[in-house]
Parts: structure tokens; sequence; C-alpha cells
């Protein structure tokens, strides 16, 4: 089957109801015995067939009973306002995973696991990304809210670096990891305080992950 050729780069701000480190990285289940993730992108440098990404953002709410593979899941796409309608359908076949080689992307695989895909909502995305110092938010208006910031020693109080590398991941080869206060309201109704959180620099396309 012939595929859409599509690539994308930028930061990616990640978030979940987990424990720091969230076990579902090393495939093991979730803390809680269920998932929750709020998770947004932009994309600095990217193109969907023709058409070009550069610049944009995209976000989505994520819910499962229980473990991600596990099934039953639903999810909530949101899509830049400032996007053409091409570009909008652009990134929501990217978002879907029907433009993606089978099982090599986070989009392809989570997509498998959904029983409901709510209607995409388009708005505004406030975005902002500091891997290095491990601080982030995005803020999507009667939404969602969510802010990063570093793990903290219990003992110290001091900040904790924590990189994590996945050679053969399908959403990043490698990560920062952080801490999330993450609350939605909408079709898709989470809260959480100092829960897991990543930073990664995205790049993957059609075949998968690149780099």
């Amino acid at each position: 089957m012939a595929f859409v050729d599509w690539e994308i780069k930028g930061p990616e701000l990640s978030s979940c109801n987990c424990d720091w480190g969230c076990p579902c990285q090393f495939n093991a289940l979730p803390t809680h015995g269920d998932c929750q993730a709020a998770v947004a992108i932009q994309i600095d440098e990217g193109h969907f067939g023709d058409t070009n990404l550069d610049g944009l953002r995209f976000a989505a709410v994520f819910k499962w009973p229980g473990a991600v593979h596990e099934g039953d899941g639903q999810v909530l796409p949101i899509v830049d306002a400032r996007a053409s309608d091409a570009q909008k359908e652009a990134i929501l076949k990217i978002m879907s995973g029907e433009e993606t080689e089978p099982g090599s992307t986070i989009f392809n695989v989570f997509a498998t696991t959904y029983t409901k895909v709510h209607e995409p909502i388009f708005a505004d995305i406030d975005f902002e990304a500091n891997m290095k110092a491990r601080k982030g938010k995005f803020n999507i208006k009667n939404i969602v809210k969510a802010l990063f910031n570093p793990i903290t020693n219990a003992v110290t109080g001091e900040e904790q670096s924590v990189s994590v590398r996945l050679p053969n991941g399908f959403e990043y080869r490698e990560a920062e990891y952080a801490s999330s206060t993450v609350e939605t309201e909408g079709p898709i109704v989470m809260k959480w305080d100092n829960s897991h959180a990543h930073f990664a620099q995205i790049h993957m396309g059609t075949n998968g992950v690149m780099g």
C-alpha cells in the first residue's frame, strides 16, 4: 500500500496520570490501572504531501479505562485554528495514523486502541517548551491547561535531570522526563498534579521515527 509522504519535526510536551517515569514507557502497566494523557506538538518543519505544515501546532487528550494496549480508549484531536482547510485535513490524517506504516508511529499504534474519536476541535494552542530547563506549558481555552516543571528531589528540593533513550521507540528516540499538572474540560475530563511528563524533539514521518 502506498502512503502519502509526510514528515514533522518539532518539540513535544507529553503528560499523563502515571507516576514520574510512566511504567508504560517500559512495557509495564500504568501506575493507577488506567491511562490518561494530554499531549501537544509544535511543528517547526513539516509537510503532508505538498501541504506545508511549518509553524502549526496540534494536541490531543486521551483516556483509556485500563492500559493502552487493552483498548476501549477515546481521543479528542485538537488542531491549530490558524491552519488552512488543507492543513487541518493533513494534520488530522497524521494524527489518525492512516497514512503511516503500521506500527511505526505513536499515532498509528494508538489509533488501534480507540473505540471513540471525538469530533476534532480547531482552537488557538498556547505552547511553550524549554527542554533544557524542563519547563513548559500548553493551554487550550475551555479544553486543557497543562503545566510542566522539573522533577525535584524530595529531600533537598533540587531539580533533577532525567533523560531516557528508546532506540526503537515509536514516539521518540530520547526524552527529558519532568513533572506535569493538568486539568481538562469538555468531552474528556481529567485532573492530576505532579505526575509524569516528558519533553522530546519529535522527528517522524510516513515510515516511522527518524531521529
